[in-house]
């Protein structure tokens, strides 16, 4: 037997070795598992969650789970103990909190910068009052936010399930369970792991707004996934209000402005969500794709500019290479443009357009056989899109 061959088919079975079944993943995250049970000041329960025990021996939850607690009381193994909090990030809906005589392992904590959309998760929690549930589903969406990524997944969230744990297909806890938007279909949202980490510098004692800036995070990333753009814009100027140094309020108004064909506001919010946090490649996409798109403030040097920042923070991001290549061919760069072009096709090969816009290069540099090939991969994909009459006018 070759080689190569027989040493492939020992990594891939090596590989399949590691690899943790759904119910390996639930038997190592459960034992790490609580459930969080807030009381008024009198012993009356007010509300239950979830929360997961750390390497420090904390517990992690969402601030909202225990707001207006007057006691706090975990439960684990049937045994219940009492909590204190510990640490509290009220904008960012992270809290901590500390109890004695917990016997439960840590959780392994992995990192959201691994993540990619169509990664399968796993939900740990007590949905609807029910110790220790699993739900499995997959990344549908990941925004980036200052210290790590928002993650949108398919994997349920329920009434209970707020604090519980988010893992990866290693068992690695990635994200706490948030939110669910019960008028959206699979709109369920976990915050990033690295604000856990982040908890102990980034503590305040009570909150700045009646709900947490990841409400308002979860909230328009459903009005902007159901288009309706007034509404969204409605809603991103109350966050920017209660949350004034929040880059990602500013960055989803501009968004918004920019559905609206408000190219000049968004613009304007563009820049102040970076000038806030210069860090989120997606406030550059969104800025370089504004200037570069609309005929009354179009300027292709800040485009290029802009989404050349945006694929130097994240060079994976294949819709920027995407439209860095469209900017290219506007500016008649075309060695540029099909190395771009050629970059967004191997991040993402089943983007239509990128295939669409690379046979549009192929056919000005005169290779007509590559032009025609690439043309062809475009219709493929997008059959009834209208590509063919595009390309073959």
């Amino acid at each position: 037997m070759n080689r190569s061959i027989l040493s492939i088919g020992i990594l891939l079975t090596s590989l399949a070795a590691n690899a943790k079944t759904p119910g390996e993943i639930y038997e190592q995250a459960a034992k790490s598992t609580v459930v969080i049970r807030n009381f008024d000041g009198g012993g009356k329960p007010q509300s239950m969650g979830s929360g997961v025990v750390l390497p420090n021996k904390d517990i992690a939850t969402n601030c909202h789970v225990i707001k207006n607690a007057g006691q706090i009381k975990i439960r684990i193994d049937k045994k219940e103990y009492p909590a204190l909090l510990r640490y509290s990030d009220w904008e960012r809906d992270v809290c901590s909190l500390s109890a004695s005589g917990i016997a439960a392992p840590p959780i392994a904590v992995g990192s959201t910068k691994k993540l990619k959309v169509g990664a399968r998760v796993y939900a740990i929690g007590a949905p609807k009052g029910l110790e220790l549930s699993l739900s499995e589903g997959i990344v549908s969406s990941l925004r980036e936010a200052k210290g790590g990524r928002y993650i949108q997944t398919t994997a349920a969230i329920s009434p209970g399930s707020s604090g519980g744990g988010l893992y990866d297909d290693d068992g690695a806890l990635v994200g706490l369970t948030t939110f669910y938007l019960a008028e959206g279909q699979s709109l369920n949202f976990a915050l990033p792991v690295e604000w856990i980490e982040e908890l102990p510098k980034q503590s305040k004692q009570s909150p700045l707004s009646d709900r947490p800036e990841t409400w308002w995070m979860a909230r328009s990333s459903e009005l902007g996934e159901q288009r309706k753009y007034r509404e969204w814009l409605d809603h991103c100027t109350r966050w920017t209000e209660a949350y004034p140094s929040s880059a990602g309020a500013w960055s989803d108004l501009g968004a918004a402005y920019a559905e609206l064909t408000m190219y000049a506001n968004a613009i304007a919010f563009f820049k102040k969500s970076i000038s806030i946090d210069p860090s989120p490649a997606l406030a550059w996409y969104n800025l370089g794709l504004t200037y570069g798109k609309n005929s009354q403030l179009r300027d292709l040097d800040k485009a290029r500019t802009a989404l050349q920042e945006a694929v130097r923070l994240d060079p994976e991001y294949a819709n920027a290479w995407h439209q860095l290549g469209n900017t290219y061919i506007a500016m008649r760069d075309i060695d540029r443009a099909l190395d771009a072009q050629r970059r967004a096709i191997r991040l993402n090969p089943e983007n239509a357009n990128a295939w669409a816009m690379l046979a549009n290069v192929h056919l000005v540099s005169g290779q007509i056989e590559k032009a025609f090939e690439a043309s062809q991969q475009a219709i493929r994909l997008a059959p009834d899109s209208g590509l063919a009459s595009i390309l073959f006018r």
